[in-house]
C-alpha cells in the first residue's frame, strides 16, 4: 500500500485561485461557480492536507482585464483579515493604474510579489516584458507568469538580475532550458497545472535543473492532484522538502517562516 511522506513542515502553495461571485469568472462553466471555487472551502481542504500557507489571485484579475485593479484591492483587504492566505498583485502591462497600486502594495508581508497573464490579457509578452520585468527589477521584485514565449524569457531574466521570474506550470524541456542556462539563476517553475501529470516531467525537472528551481503550486483547485504528485514523485525526500516548502521560504522569506 502506497503512504505519503511525512514531513517537518506544512507544504506552501504559492499558486491558487478563488472566485467569489464577480464579473469576469468563469461564467458559463458550472463547476467554477460553486461554493467549492471560494476561499472557505479552500482553505478546508487544504488544511485536510496540512496546507496553512496559500497564495492567491482572483480568477477574475486574471480572466479578464477589466477588473484587475478592484480585484487586487478586495484580496488585499482579504489577506490582512485571513490567516493563512497571501497575495499576488495582477499587473497589466498597458493599465498604468495596476503598475502604481503594484508598487504601492509590493513591500507588504502578504504580497509575494506581481502576477501576469499574458494570454488571458491579450497580450504579446515579448513586447511586454522590458516593460514588466524593468519595473520589477527596480523593486527586486518576483514575478509570476503564465508560459508565454518561454524561449524568450531566457534572455530578459539575464537583462534584468535583480528581479526572480517563476514560469508557471512546468510542462517540459523548453521551461527547463530556460531555467537551466539563465545567467543569474533567477528564473523558476512552479507544479501547477495539469501538464505536471505528465509523465515523468517533475522528476526529469530534477535531474536536469534541480529541486531548488520548484516550487509546489496547484492553480485551479486541484489540491488531491497535485500534492499525491510530489509527495509520490520519484524523487529523495529532500527533494519534495524543497519543492514543498524550502524554496518558498527562500525565495520570500519576508512571509514564511521555517
Amino acid at each position: 500500500m502506497i503512504q505519503f511522506p511525512e514531513f517537518e513542515r506544512s507544504p506552501i502553495d504559492i499558486h491558487s485561485h478563488f472566485n467569489h461571485g464577480v464579473p469576469g469568472e468563469y461564467g458559463t462553466v458550472e463547476y467554477l461557480n460553486t461554493s467549492q471555487c471560494q476561499i472557505p472551502f479552500l482553505l478546508a481542504e487544504n488544511k485536510r492536507f496540512g496546507i496553512k500557507e496559500i497564495a492567491f489571485s482572483s480568477y477574475s484579475a486574471v480572466l479578464c482585464s477589466d477588473y484587475i485593479c478592484e480585484e487586487n484591492q478586495y484580496l488585499n483587504d482579504l489577506v490582512h483579515n485571513t490567516e493563512g492566505i497571501y497575495q499576488w498583485a495582477v499587473l497589466h502591462p498597458e493599465q498604468p493604474k495596476t503598475f502604481e497600486q503594484v508598487d504601492a502594495m509590493l513591500g507588504d508581508k502578504k504580497v509575494l510579489g506581481i502576477k501576469i497573464h499574458p494570454y488571458f490579457h491579450k497580450y504579446k509578452m515579448v513586447e511586454r516584458a522590458d516593460r514588466i520585468f524593468s519595473f520589477a527589477n527596480e523593486r527586486d521584485a518576483v514575478v509570476m507568469m503564465h508560459p508565454a514565449a518561454t524561449e524568450c524569457m531566457m534572455e530578459f531574466a539575464d537583462k534584468y538580475p535583480r528581479m526572480k521570474l517563476i514560469i508557471a506550470h512546468l510542462a517540459g524541456e523548453t521551461e527547463i532550458k530556460a531555467i537551466k542556462y539563465a545567467k543569474h539563476q533567477n528564473i523558476y517553475a512552479d507544479t501547477s497545472g495539469s501538464l505536471s501529470a505528465l509523465n515523468n516531467v517533475i522528476e526529469y525537472a530534477c535531474e536536469q535543473i534541480g529541486s531548488e528551481k520548484i516550487l509546489f503550486g496547484t492553480d485551479t483547485y486541484s489540491l488531491t492532484f497535485q500534492y499525491s504528485r510530489v509527495a509520490l514523485a520519484k524523487i529523495s525526500h529532500a527533494e519534495k522538502e524543497n519543492i514543498f516548502y524550502k524554496n518558498a521560504i527562500k525565495l520570500f522569506p519576508w512571509a514564511f517562516e521555517k
